[in-house]
C-alpha cells in the first residue's frame, strides 16, 4: 500500500516536448477539468531522456497535485518510464498516457473516474484525434505545422472550452471508426493499479521508438482479459500536438506501421488486430462533439446489417438527416 493513497495517478510521458507539455499539464489541473473537485489524484510527470528537460518548477505550477521525476533510461521507447511511473504512484487507479503531447479533453478525468466504478477489471478508453483538418501524417504533407497549430490552437480558446477542440481535429488512425467502433487503442487508458499489476504492465520488450505498439498491446490484453469491461467514455478525448512523433511526421508511404507490426510479431508470435469487445458507453454529448457522433452513427449504421436495411430504404444519410434536420450535411 503506498502512503497517502489517492483515488488515481494520471502517468503521463515526456520526451523533448516542451512546446507542448505546458498545454497537456494545463489539461490535467483542477483550473480546467470539471467536475473533479472531491477527486484525490495526482499527475507523475515523466522526462525520459530529453535533450532539455522540463522544468521542475513547470511542472509543479499546474498545482500541488503535479510532481515531475525525470529520467534516462537509454531507450527509444517509453514503456519502461511508463512501469517506473505506475511503480512511483499513488493511486489506487492508473490512466496511462504513452504520449505527453495529447491535450485532454475537460471531462476526461471525472469520466475515467466513474468507469472505474463500472467494474473490478474496468477499462476505460477515449478517442484519440488530431489537431488539424487530418490525421497529422497526412496534414503535414499538405502544409500544416506546428505554427499553424499554434495560431489553431489560439483561434478555438480551449483553455476556456476545452470541448471546443472538437471543432479543430480529426479523428486518428486509431479511432477512425469513431465511438461506436472498438478503437485499437486509448491515450488516456485508465485502470485500476490490481489490474495493471495482474497484466505485468506495459511489455518492455517494445523498444522501437515512441514505443511502437505497446500502448496497444496493453489495450489489447486489458480488452480481451476474460473478467475486464471495456467502457467507452462519450464526448471526451485526446487531442495530439505536433511534435515530430514517428508516425505523424512520417514522409507519405513510409508510415512505421509494418515495421511496428513486425516487432509485434516477433515478441507475441502474430500480428496485431483490435479487439472485439462489446463496450459499455458513459459520458455525455457537448454541442461540439456532435458532428463526431454523427459521423460515427453513419460508420456504425453502414458497418451494421441494420445498414443494408438502411440503404435499401434510400440511404444512412436520409436516416440521420431526419435525426438531425439541417445539419448532418455540414457534419
Amino acid at each position: 500500500m503506498h502512503a497517502e493513497q489517492l483515488f488515481l495517478s494520471v502517468v503521463v510521458v515526456f520526451h523533448d516536448m516542451l512546446r507542448e507539455a505546458p498545454r497537456t499539464l494545463h489539461s490535467l489541473s483542477r483550473a480546467y477539468q470539471r467536475g473533479i473537485e472531491d477527486l484525490a489524484y495526482e499527475v507523475v510527470a515523466l522526462d525520459n531522456g530529453s535533450s532539455e528537460a522540463l522544468p521542475a518548477e513547470l511542472v509543479t505550477s499546474f498545482g500541488p497535485e503535479f510532481r515531475l521525476e525525470t529520467l534516462d533510461l537509454d531507450s527509444p521507447s517509453p514503456v519502461g518510464a511508463l512501469n517506473h511511473g505506475a511503480r512511483v504512484a499513488r493511486g489506487e487507479h492508473l490512466m496511462l498516457c504513452i504520449d505527453g503531447a495529447r491535450i485532454l479533453s475537460p471531462g476526461l478525468l471525472r469520466e475515467s473516474v466513474r468507469a472505474m466504478r463500472c467494474a473490478p477489471r474496468a477499462v476505460a478508453a477515449t478517442l484519440g484525434l488530431h489537431l488539424g483538418p487530418a490525421p497529422q501524417d497526412v496534414s503535414v504533407q499538405q502544409g500544416y505545422d506546428q505554427d499553424t497549430e499554434d495560431r489553431l490552437l489560439e483561434s478555438c480558446h480551449w483553455r476556456e472550452d476545452g470541448y471546443r477542440l472538437f471543432e479543430v481535429a480529426s479523428l486518428g488512425h486509431s479511432s477512425r471508426g469513431g465511438w461506436f467502433q472498438t478503437p485499437w487503442e486509448s491515450n488516456a487508458l485508465t485502470l485500476s493499479r490490481d489490474f495493471y499489476e495482474e497484466l505485468g504492465g506495459f511489455e518492455e520488450r517494445f523498444q522501437s521508438p515512441g514505443g511502437g505498439l505497446a500502448n496497444l498491446d496493453l489495450f489489447r490484453r486489458a480488452c480481451e482479459h476474460e473478467h475486464s469491461q471495456l467502457v467507452v467514455l462519450l464526448g471526451e478525448a485526446s487531442f495530439h500536438q505536433l511534435h515530430g512523433g514517428v508516425a505523424t511526421n512520417a514522409p507519405a508511404g513510409h508510415h512505421p506501421w509494418e515495421s511496428f507490426q513486425r516487432e509485434y510479431e516477433g515478441i507475441r508470435g502474430e500480428r496485431y488486430e483490435r479487439p472485439e469487445v462489446e463496450p459499455l458507453y458513459l459520458g455525455h454529448m457537448p454541442d461540439s462533439a456532435l458532428p463526431l457522433l454523427r459521423s460515427s452513427l453513419e460508420v456504425t449504421l453502414e458497418r451494421s446489417s441494420m445498414g443494408k436495411e438502411l440503404r435499401s430504404l434510400g440511404g444512412v444519410r436520409a436516416v440521420l438527416r431526419r435525426l438531425w434536420p439541417g445539419q448532418h450535411d455540414r457534419a
